[in-house]
């Protein structure tokens, strides 16, 4: 089968902001006295490609509710400026696998992100000319899934394949009715998938194949 659209996760798929979170998230505790603990980079990790309030909880559950999505947004809009700025750490050989990839299938992404943040990977990056669409549950406020489900049919792809690392990937693919690429040097640990990758550079090897 040939696959006219390969949709990416993010966090653990393309790059990582784990530096940059943690950072994000220390300036705004210095500023809120507040917030009482620190948010350790195991918490960070746990919480790449959750949807906005189950990240919350992590980061800010001793908080009333207001107050804890307030700080939450304030840490995740200062993680896009930094990221803006400095970008994040891309995974080996991303790059180029980017440019071979849009040879042979139109490409997008889909994350869990708040709105802003794939922008600031487009623009860090200097890809968003191979990317054709992309779409965010901070901008439509939809699952994972259901964002997957709406690039296929605003982008007309016939046969798509979504690339993750997570389990919600894994769901958000099933929930879309299309294969899932578990791509295994990222942050989950995914047991069913249909394709596995240890480096972001052999899913070409899918395409071709």
């Amino acid at each position: 089968m040939k696959y006219d659209g390969i949709i990416f996760d993010l966090d653990g798929t393309l790059w990582s902001t784990i530096e940059s979170c943690v950072i994000s998230i220390a300036e705004v505790k210095s500023k809120h006295k507040e917030i009482t603990r620190e948010i350790t980079e195991k918490e960070v990790i746990s919480s790449m490609g959750l949807p906005f309030d189950e990240i919350v909880q992590i980061y800010y559950s001793y908080l009333e509710k207001d107050k804890a999505e307030k700080f939450a947004k304030e840490a995740f809009e200062k993680n896009i400026e930094n990221l803006m700025q400095n970008g994040g750490t891309l995974y080996d050989n991303m790059t180029n696998t980017i440019k071979e990839l849009s040879k042979y299938s139109s490409l997008y992404i889909v994350s869990n992100c708040i709105e802003g943040y794939i922008e600031s990977f487009l623009r860090s990056s200097n890809l968003s000319k191979y990317f054709k669409d992309y779409e965010s549950n901070g901008r439509t406020g939809l699952s994972k899934g259901e964002n997957i489900e709406l690039i296929i049919e605003r982008n007309n792809i016939k046969n798509a394949i979504y690339v993750g690392d997570t389990i919600s990937d894994k769901i958000a693919a099933d929930y879309a009715k299309i294969p899932f690429v578990y791509a295994s040097y990222g942050f989950g640990n995914v047991e069913q998938y249909d394709y596995k990758i240890d480096s972001i550079s052999e899913i070409t090897k899918i395409m071709k194949n």
